[in-house]
């Protein structure tokens, strides 16, 4: 309705404009209009100005979106449009007056005299208020669209389970019946079964968000589009259109789940997390290639162009539709704009596109398409929501103070994302406290034009109960993009590394965090190497919503004085505004983060930054230039390069640091690493930990062994390899690192071998080795390992024996040997000090025999029998 009683009101501005020049013109008119025929050609004049607006007033007040005007005014407004037309017809009669009848001449003029008042009465009295009163209105619905797009503005929520660490998806809407907060540790985080749910089996598995079996307040939503879906021939498009948290996609994921649409669509159902990528050029290529990629293969030509793809695209979606008469679902999600929206969108014979987005013009105003608004969640389900994450039901407890449970559910405005955020926060809490939320919720404005600000006032609340530590790690998160997944070691790092925080402190507080929906958990919650300090296996992210309101509590101050410096999002270059703040003067950041495509050498500006301790580089690119101003980082602990792009990055311009350097942790992930790299790390004398995942350029690493020079890292205690493609075996010099605690060498699928001296490693407590599955035997050094606490040698089907003195192992407390089809011949086990081993569900063999070691030899041991875990997720990271 708006936009028409917008136009109405213009309309009514231009009636205004026009009558005060009607009126000028009669205002002139007198009785010596007798002697003259001016009066007809002035009357003329003013009648030609003043109808065809009446006309069209009258006609647009009867559009269905301004019905509501008043029924009596619009009568007034057809009153006038007759006395104007009677007007025209006088003044056409008049015309036929001789210049000698001056009977007629004075009859008529008396008419005239009668219009004029008529005309000057309507004008100047009723004119004005009612342009008033239209005015009014348009003020009104004006003011009510703005709250409307405000509200459609909040920011999503995704991918959350409000009493386990899953990758559920969550706008605030859905959950899983009888599940605490206490239950977390026991609960899995494998992502697509919520505490009632069930593990799917389809090929999109990694690609559609999960969904638990029950939801709050959505079963008619789900229903409503899916008959849009499923019944309409001729909608090609549905566009879910909602403010941020009200649902739109758990609902898109709860269609992808939805018998009927799978039997329809059945394997050939995509999920596209687009977000603002499809906004730039090289953000459109990702996400067509990420559809190629789904839709016709990941053998397939790289695309040249965005043209290409398009082109590729569709010509595949057409021979697809052709060849196999099956219908194909494409899920849009959290579509920002309609900019370059149009090369997302393909059409086939039973080809379907879903595209959920928070501002109602994103959709395409084409044939075939269907908007579907999501509706406000109800009194009774926003309640309902409120209790099941605040309690693991629906309804109060009897224990609970009802009418202080509904006082904060109510401050929460009946946001699910409000519900869910502050209802897990009071989970367990006393009494006090939750007086505590509902003052502060009272206090708390409506949503306003700043929907931004509210939202994040009233999200506040939620991490105000933390330590004052806990919020400067809170803080931290503002750091990471948005809609990615990371490795929970580089938050875990920051935190030990800078914030001062021994790891299972640190660990306990992502825990928290997760607990209370500040952060997503997923990944492997069994794996038994938490217990050893190492969450390799887990990853976190962030709803947009909670980093907005990380990054945005943590940018306060100036750029030259804010303790954190970080981009809010991916931008091509560095900022503007950066460049010129920082150009003369140094800038007191400890933790600067910064987010763009490639760059060269030459894009980097000169700026100063003798305070970091953290620096953070995200990037979506194929080649990338590390800053000028790294050499100059003296205090520099930890360093993490982020390349999330579909492939691996070229690393360039690493600079020779000075020695000896601070840094603590460096994280590589993604990237083809240059060989200077191996000499330049030679002065991180102080370095505890290297992390690199999905990295090639480790073919050579074993040429350090022919230097004589020795690799100096004192204080080394961790390395991590995984997903390294090309790492043939690690270097023997790392055996001499006599420090070392925890080794991990994972999914490295061209392992064969591990050094014979690694029984040198006197102070590893853990050896991670799994999926690594051309790994043939462990060396036999590794029996002299008697700090060695836990071994995994999971997925290692290659491996078939262990070594004959394994029992010398005298502080083995774990082995994980789950899918270790090939090992059939255990050692004899005289290991007291063995308290846990874990085998799959399928090797029956191996039950047998720990069984039997069990009752024979080590009473207390805890043998875990568990499903085979396959996941490909990581390629969606």
């Amino acid at each position: 309705m708006a936009l028409p009683l917008i136009e109405g009101a213009a309309l009514g501005a231009a009636l205004q404009v026009a009558m005060e020049k009607g009126l000028k013109q009669l205002g002139g008119v007198s009785d010596s209009i007798i002697s003259s025929k001016a009066w007809g050609e002035k009357l003329e004049e003013t009648v030609s100005l003043l109808k065809p607006i009446i006309d069209e007033y009258i006609e647009t007040s009867s559009y269905p979106d301004l019905s509501d005007l008043s029924a009596r005014r619009s009568e007034q407004f057809k009153d006038f449009q007759a006395l104007l037309q009677s007007a025209r017809d006088l003044v056409r009669k008049s015309d036929q007056i001789h210049n000698l009848d001056i009977k007629g001449m004075y009859v008529y003029g008396n008419k005239i005299l009668e219009f004029n008042e008529e005309i000057k009465d309507f004008i100047g009295i009723q004119g004005p208020p009612n342009l008033a009163l239209d005015l009014q209105k348009v003020i009104a619905e004006v003011r009510n669209l703005g709250r409307r797009f405000e509200r459609m503005e909040r920011l999503i929520l995704q991918k959350i389970n409000p009493t386990q660490l899953s990758q559920t998806p969550i706008d605030g809407l859905q959950g899983a019946t009888g599940i605490s907060p206490t239950q977390l540790s026991q609960t899995p985080i494998d992502g697509l079964q919520g505490a009632t749910g069930s593990q799917q089996s389809n090929s999109f598995k990694s690609q559609v968000p999960a969904m638990p079996n029950e939801v709050v307040g959505l079963n008619k939503p789900i229903n409503d589009v899916k008959q849009i879906l499923l019944k309409k021939r001729d909608v090609s498009i549905i566009g879910i259109t909602g403010m941020g948290g009200s649902g739109k996609t758990t609902l898109a994921s709860a269609l992808c789940h939805d018998p009927e649409v799978q039997a329809t669509f059945q394997n050939n159902i995509h999920f596209i997390t687009v977000s603002q990528l499809h906004r730039n050029e090289n953000g459109l290529l990702e996400i067509l290639d990420t559809l190629g990629d789904r839709i016709i293969g990941s053998d397939r030509p790289r695309f040249r162009s965005i043209d290409h793809a398009r082109n590729q695209l569709q010509n595949n979606i057409n021979r697809i539709a052709e060849s196999t008469h099956q219908p194909t679902l494409v899920v849009l999600d959290d579509v920002w704009s309609n900019s370059n929206l149009e090369n997302l969108l393909f059409t086939a014979e039973g080809y379907k596109t879903i595209i959920t987005t928070r501002c109602n013009f994103t959709i395409p105003h084409i044939n075939g398409t269907q908007p579907y608004f999501m509706p406000e969640l109800k009194e009774a389900d926003a309640l309902s929501l409120f209790c099941f994450w605040a309690f693991g039901q629906t309804s109060i407890p009897a224990t609970q103070k009802e009418d202080l449970v509904r006082q904060v559910a109510a401050g929460c405005k009946g946001l699910p994302l409000a519900l869910k955020v502050i209802g897990s926060s009071l989970h367990c809490k006393p009494r006090p406290v939750w007086e505590l939320y509902k003052d502060k919720l009272s206090r708390s404005e409506l949503i306003s034009k700043d929907h931004k600000d509210v939202l994040l006032s009233r999200l506040e609340t939620s991490i105000d109960i933390l330590s004052d530590k806990e919020k400067q790690c809170f803080l931290d998160l503002g750091a990471f993009p948005k809609g990615r997944k990371f490795s929970v070691d580089s938050l875990l790092d920051i935190w030990v590394y800078v914030r001062g925080m021994e790891w299972p402190e640190a660990f306990d507080v992502l825990l928290e965090f997760a607990s209370r929906n500040l952060i997503n958990l997923t990944g492997y919650p069994g794996s038994a190497a938490i217990d050893y300090s190492c969450a390799s296996e887990l990853a976190f992210s962030q709803h947009d919503v909670m980093r907005d309101l990380a990054f945005h509590l943590s940018s306060q101050d100036s750029d030259i004085h804010c303790k954190r410096l970080f981009m809010p999002r991916k931008e091509a270059k560095i900022p503007t505004k950066w460049q010129c703040t920082l150009k003369d003067q140094s800038s007191g950041a400890q933790f600067v983060s910064i987010h763009t495509g490639a760059m060269e050498e030459r894009d980097w500006c000169q700026m100063d930054f003798p305070e970091v301790e953290v620096l953070t580089l995200f990037f979506s690119a194929s080649q990338y230039c590390l800053p000028t101003f790294l050499q100059s980082m003296t205090k520099l602990k930890v360093f993490i390069i982020y390349n999330y792009s579909s492939k691996r990055a070229i690393l360039s311009g690493l600079p020779s640091f000075p020695s000896p350097i601070q840094v603590r942790s460096v994280l590589l992930h993604k990237l083809i690493l240059p060989p200077p790299l191996y000499e330049n790390c030679r002065s991180w004398e102080k370095l505890e930990k290297l992390s690199v995942c999905l990295c090639e350029g480790l073919g050579n690493i074993t040429l350090l062994d022919k230097e004589l020079e020795a690799l100096n890292f004192p204080n080394l205690l961790e390395i991590n390899f995984d997903h390294c493609s090309d790492l043939r075996e690690p270097p023997v010099k790392l055996c001499k690192s006599t420090s070392l605690e925890r080794l991990s060498v994972t999914s490295c699928h061209l392992i064969q071998n591990l050094p014979d001296d690694l029984g040198s490693l006197s102070s590893l407590r853990v050896l991670r080795l799994s999926a690594c599955p051309s790994l043939s035997r462990l060396p036999p050094s590794i029996c002299k390992l008697g700090q060695l606490e836990y071994v995994d040698i999971s997925m290692c089907r290659s491996l078939k024996v262990l070594p004959a003195e394994f029992y010398r192992l005298s502080n083995l407390e774990t082995l994980d040997m789950r899918e270790c089809s090939g090992l059939k011949k255990l050692p004899i086990v005289k290991l007291g000090s063995l308290k846990h081993v874990i085998i799959s569900d399928s090797d029956k063999e191996s039950q047998g025999v720990w069984l039997s070691i069990k009752e024979s030899d080590i009473h207390n041991l805890t043998i875990d029998v568990v499903a085979e875990l396959f996941s490909l997720d990581w390629l969606y990271d």
